[in-house]
């Protein structure tokens, strides 16, 4: 179990429900995994949930009902919330018990349901009398997830603060003659050791040649003197991720190294300070684009400037180029919103740098939540 305070669920259930009644549904079906975390603190594996005016259902099965009923009277239980037995088919489940409601229009996820089960739950409901229609949404909870409630920023800046803790321990793992993999496993052990549940994503230690690739996988090779090293980690604290970067250098540095490095510090540092309430994503990824473009390393950043931290390691709202087809709104970003400053430079057969911190929206502008030394480090 995640543990939201009960006042924080009912908030979140509050907020999905307005936007149903504004959108003209009575009820809606999440089946996305992360969005039934957020409402009602599940982790476990399998749950459907259906949120009504009144009522929150909870359709599992009987491995998880003990636990969702012994957390009633808890300060973090599920508000409102009635449990509804699987037996067999969760599908089946959901049918007999939208049935079962006096709904006319009712949301389903449309990216977390996919059209085979979509086409046999309507066959199924249209079989009975007033069945009501099933009707595609797009980002009901998510668009609730953007901007994080006192509980979620309270448990995200205990993360990084332990994040940050596991950072600093990491840089002693580097000396010449380590393996990359080596070194990945030292940075899960000490991340299980800070307290988090298991690591966000696959660590990432990449060096020499290998950190030119933004997600290399750790292998064999071992480090050597003047190698630069992207060390890429995350944590997953009470069912929220945080995310890390740094670049260091093992030995001494050359210039070129130092160069690069300075580079990506400098746009890691104007990203942050572009970061303000009503600010546009895009702005912000600007700020270090074009930063890395006086460089002369305008190509060598692909990916985007930051992605959005929570319940998931990578969620909305995304820091990347504005794409002129797709992205037509300004897309600001507002107090509570937390995310990612990741820019990069990767050159082919040289190697490359990211820094990474994770900020926080603010009143007044940008909280870095991370708090590790983004110096170049000559360990």
């Amino acid at each position: 179990m995640s543990h939201a305070p009960t006042s924080a669920l009912e908030r979140r259930h509050e907020r999905i429900r307005e936007n149903l009644t504004s959108g003209g549904f009575d009820a809606l079906v999440v089946t996305s995994l992360p969005n039934v975390l957020y409402l009602t603190n599940f982790t476990g594996s399998s749950a459907i949930v259906v949120v009504t005016a009144d009522r929150l259902s909870f359709l599992t099965d009987f491995r998880y009902l003990t636990s969702m009923e012994q957390a009633r009277g808890r300060d973090h239980a599920c508000p409102n919330l009635e449990l509804v037995r699987v037996e067999g088919s969760y599908d089946a489940a959901l049918a007999a018990h939208l049935g079962s409601l006096a709904c006319r229009r009712i949301g389903f996820e449309a990216a977390h349901l996919s059209v085979s089960r979509h086409a046999w739950l309507d066959r199924t409901l249209r079989q009975r009398d007033h069945a009501p229609e099933l009707a595609a949404t797009e980002g009901v909870v998510e668009r609730a997830r953007l901007t994080k409630d006192e509980y979620e920023i309270a448990t995200l800046r205990e993360a990084a603060r332990r994040l940050s803790m596991v950072a600093r321990g990491v840089f002693d793992e580097i000396r010449p003659g380590r393996s990359e993999r080596d070194v990945a496993f030292a940075v899960d052990a000490r991340l299980h050791d800070a307290g988090f549940s298991k690591p966000a994503f696959d660590t990432i230690v990449a060096s020499g040649p290998n950190a030119a690739l933004p997600h290399a996988h750790p292998g064999e090779r071992t480090f050597a003197e003047g190698d630069l090293v992207v060390l890429d980690f995350g944590g997953i604290y009470d069912s929220y991720c945080v995310d890390l970067t740094r670049t260091v250098a093992v030995g001494k540095a050359d210039q070129r190294a130092r160069d690069v490095h300075a580079a990506v510090r400098q746009a890691h540092d104007r990203a942050i300070a572009a970061v303000s309430p009503g600010r546009s994503r895009f702005d912000i990824d600007a700020a270090a684009r074009e930063t890395l473009g006086t460089h002369g390393l305008a190509d060598a950043f692909g990916h985007g400037t930051g992605h959005g931290l929570g319940i998931e390691v990578h969620e909305d709202p995304r820091i990347t180029r504005r794409r002129p087809d797709v992205d037509t709104q300004h897309e600001a970003v507002a107090p509570g919103m937390v995310f990612t400053i990741e820019p990069g430079a990767y050159l082919a057969g040289w190697g490359g740098v990211r820094i990474e911190d994770d900020v926080l929206v603010t009143a007044e502008g940008a909280e870095v939540l991370t708090d590790v030394t983004t110096e170049l480090l000559e360990i």
